[in-house]
């Protein structure tokens, strides 16, 4: 059973709900924050009424050493801090010790990526009741998403052909793809053997789907251009027939592309070309992606990584 709390807290928590109207959860959330605040000060014999900015910053690192996520402890000083601008205007202390105080910045997630034996089972997956020209529309998506690393708005923007009014196309012969990408950046990414096949065989069903005047290379059914949206649900559910994650989106290829290039050839500069990455610090995230498949590696299978 938690311990009461100390006079002075038990009244900011009173004034949160009935002055603030803080709603249930959130005063869950500080009584929470105000208990540690109580257990930190009782187990270092801290009067609460004193307490000095270093006391809890130490407090802070403490928590996070703990296993605290730095959201949690966010939460934490938002809570602390309230309590001590009370405390202020009711004169029971002079400062907020808790001013300044701020939260570990939480790590960035690392972009998920397909490992290479799921990206070959998703690009080889083939539905061959469905319409021929769909089927050949969809599966070209997944080779310049995965063989080509493009986002899904320069995947979409992409034209037959050059235009004037052409934001990216597709030159077959050159074998590569103009795309306009972030800050309208154009660049040149070349077409794989297996994407330059999936081209052909969609341009090969494209007149029969798409309106005679429509310039974009991918159609939908009503022939005109291809949305985002669509893209994204197309390949959620291609990935959940290939026995896929549901979670597989046009960005994960990007990021499979990245990561499989990566690995291959272990050139960074390159990858960031190809992904049209203004900054090399962007493309740097891969490399950590390499070295956790290679530490995995290394621990299934170096005989000095066996922990006993």
């Amino acid at each position: 059973m938690a311990a009461a709390l100390i006079e002075p807290l038990q009244r900011y928590l009173e004034h949160a709900h009935v002055q603030r109207r803080l709603a249930g959860r959130t005063l869950s959330i500080y009584r929470d924050a105000l208990t540690r605040l109580q257990g930190l000060a009782e187990a270092d014999g801290v009067d609460l009424l004193r307490l000095q900015q270093a006391q809890a910053r130490r407090w802070v690192a403490r928590l996070h050493a703990e296993g605290l996520s730095p959201r949690s402890l966010a939460l934490q000083l938002s809570a602390w801090r309230g309590l001590y601008r009370w405390l202020g205007g009711e004169r029971l202390v002079g400062h907020n010790p808790i001013d300044g105080l701020r939260a570990p910045k939480a790590a960035k997630p690392l972009p998920k990526a397909l490992d290479v034996d799921a990206a070959v089972q998703l690009a080889e997956h083939a539905e061959p009741e469905r319409d021929p020209g769909l089927e050949a529309r969809d599966a070209c998506i997944v080779e310049l998403l995965y063989g080509c690393g493009l986002r899904v708005g320069e995947l979409v923007g992409l034209d037959v052909q050059a235009g004037r009014a052409a934001r990216g196309w597709i030159d077959a012969q050159a074998g590569e793809a103009q795309v306009l990408g972030k800050g309208e950046k154009r660049r040149s990414v070349p077409l794989g053997g297996a994407a330059l096949r999936a081209l052909q065989a969609w341009l090969a069903q494209r007149p029969r789907l798409a309106r005679a005047d429509e310039p974009a290379l991918l159609v939908g059914a009503r022939g005109g251009r291809l949305g985002e949206s669509q893209v994204r649900l197309m390949l959620k559910a291609r990935a959940l027939a290939a026995g896929m994650p549901a979670h597989v989106h046009p960005h994960m290829l990007r990021h499979s592309f990245a990561s499989h290039l990566l690995q291959s050839s272990g050139d960074l500069r390159a990858v960031q070309e190809l992904l049209g990455h203004a900054h090399i610090a962007t493309t740097q995230v891969y490399t950590k992606l390499d070295f956790q498949h290679l530490a995995k590696v290394y621990d299934a299978a170096h005989p000095r990584a066996k922990k006993k």
